[in-house]
């Protein structure tokens, strides 16, 4: 066969992701907080756009949602189907340039986009930042808590120990503290070796040692530390309790960790009594002496979905306060076409602009619908859970989400990534509701492995001093409530709730009754 080049005609399809398109379906996986950050972004960038007013008839503007705000909740009826607003999976036909009829529910490379799977795991089981006036008929328009009171940081801990340093040291010797208190951690703790620093300075280890003393004489007691024992020594000295016994007793944390008081008692030369009072002064102390100070302040979730009970069903609404909606001003787009824009590449930036803020509202509304398509449904899927608590939560994945909506596995990832549901019981990550299943042992349906982790903590917080449940305890307590479970997973599911183990919880309330 000759060789040589020449011209051939294949025939193929490919999916085209648009630029339009990749940021319609960023947008799905962004929390309504990073929605709205994105948007002061396009409101700087297009001049076409602008936020709504609160004067609706100042402005030609056109709404990226209804003024009525059907596409801001969704009803639905434990005896029904959700609402007609759930039905939409596409893009509005429109004129907003190539690919604007474009479904959002596409999957591609992963490396484009990152699939997130379902997390075995979620809030306390009290959930938290609950709010009030959720039950039936009740409304979260009404004012509630001002919980960003409760995020205003105080000093810091480093400014607070410069300031006192700025009292103790002066030349070379506050440069040095500087440098020491620089490293000390949030807790109060110097985690870097003292020789280390002095080296780094190039001074004599004593000299640092002199100055590292001094700064561990700062408020708040026990700051500067490089061990617990020496945070907890500082402490005794500071209130006059640090004898030999109380000396050796902190020299040996670790025997008292394992609850071997014989041991400590002959090391101490104390007995019951005196070492019941020792313990009880330990207690008292602050391991983390650092942390009562500002640093980073705390960051409150805010919810993007609304669960409310009504009638015998539930209202799903987007939280609209986080999420403004965007208009188009079609009266600044004629002005400018008619006389601003003349030359060709002018023409051209404002079509670009009318092009990707026609994009930018459309996106925005399918983004709210289908966030509540996926809610919606969810809410029907563990309606048990709204009802009765977390011991009623099914297991559930996203695949059966995506199954019963007729969507993508990896679009209902996306619109459940980053986002958090306000209900009567508190708020919950959209992820806590997807766990897996745990077999029942009358042969009934699975139950959800947050149900049996709730049952676990529920059979150890109400266990006695004196009968302290095993694993294998544990396994028939739960197999008598229908939970078909091995005893490995009860041990896994104890540990990652942070309990420890039999041995660790009976040493633990024999301390804490000699200390009481």
């Amino acid at each position: 066969m000759a060789l040589g080049p020449r011209l051939d005609l294949r025939h193929s399809q490919s999916l085209v992701m648009t630029p339009q398109l990749q940021q319609a379906i960023k947008l799905l996986a962004l929390s309504n907080l990073e929605v709205e950050a994105f948007i002061a972004e396009e409101l700087e960038r297009n001049p076409l756009l602008e936020a709504e007013r609160e004067d609706r008839g100042d402005t030609d503007g056109e709404p990226a949602t209804d003024g009525d705000g059907d596409f801001g909740d969704s009803d639905y009826d434990s005896d029904g189907d959700s609402g007609d607003l759930m039905t939409a999976d596409r893009l509005l036909e429109s004129d907003g340039g190539p690919g604007a009829d474009a479904p959002l529910d596409v999957d591609f490379a992963a490396e484009t986009f990152h699939h997130d799977s379902a997390a075995d795991g979620g809030p306390g089981l009290d959930g938290s930042l609950g709010l009030d006036g959720a039950s039936s008929g009740g409304s979260f328009d009404d004012d509630g808590p001002d919980f960003d009171s409760f995020a205003a940081g105080g000093l810091s801990l480093h400014d607070h120990l410069i300031a006192q340093a700025g009292t103790a040291f002066m030349g070379a010797d506050l440069m040095i503290a500087t440098h020491i208190i620089d490293q000390i951690d949030e807790a109060g703790y110097l985690p870097v070796r003292l020789l280390d620093i002095t080296n780094r300075l190039e001074i004599p280890l004593a000299h640092g040692e002199d100055i590292l003393c001094v700064i561990q004489t700062f408020e708040p007691t026990g700051v500067g530390a490089r061990t617990l024992a020496e945070c907890l020594a500082l402490q005794a000295k500071e209130a006059d309790r640090y004898d030999p016994a109380m000396a050796r007793l902190i020299d040996n944390l670790d025997l008292l960790a394992l609850g071997r008081l014989p041991q400590l008692k002959r090391i101490c030369g104390v007995d019951d009594e005196d070492m019941a009072d020792m313990i009880r002064e330990l207690r008292a102390y602050d391991p983390k002496p650092g942390l009562r100070f500002g640093g980073e302040p705390l960051q409150t979730v805010t919810p993007d979905i609304f669960i409310i009970e009504r009638g015998k069903g539930w209202a799903v609404e987007i939280n609209s306060a986080s999420l403004p909606k965007v208009l188009i001003n079609r009266s600044y787009y004629a002005e400018l076409a008619g006389a601003g824009c003349k030359d060709r590449a002018s023409k051209t930036w404002l079509n670009e602009c009318m092009a990707s803020a026609n994009w930018l509202v459309k996106a925005l509304d399918q983004r709210q619908r289908t966030i509540l398509k996926v809610a919606t449904e969810l809410v029907k899927q563990q309606e048990a859970f709204f009802r009765h608590g977390v011991t009623q939560l099914k297991p559930l994945t996203l695949r059966h989400i995506a199954e019963v909506i007729g969507m993508h596995e990896s679009t209902v990832s996306r619109v459940t990534s980053n986002k958090y549901l306000a209900c009567a019981r508190g708020t919950y990550e959209l992820k806590y509701f997807f766990t897996s299943g745990i077999q029942a042992s009358d042969g009934g349906d699975a139950v959800s492995a947050e149900a049996v982790k709730s049952a676990i903590k529920t059979l150890i917080m109400a266990e006695e001093p004196k009968a302290i449940l095993s694993d294998d305890t544990l396994v028939e307590l739960l197999q008598k409530q229908g939970f078909d479970i091995a005893r490995r997973t009860v041990a896994k599911y104890r540990e990652a709730m942070g309990i420890g183990s039999s041995v660790q919880r009976r040493r633990q309330k024999a301390i804490e009754a000699r200390a009481a």
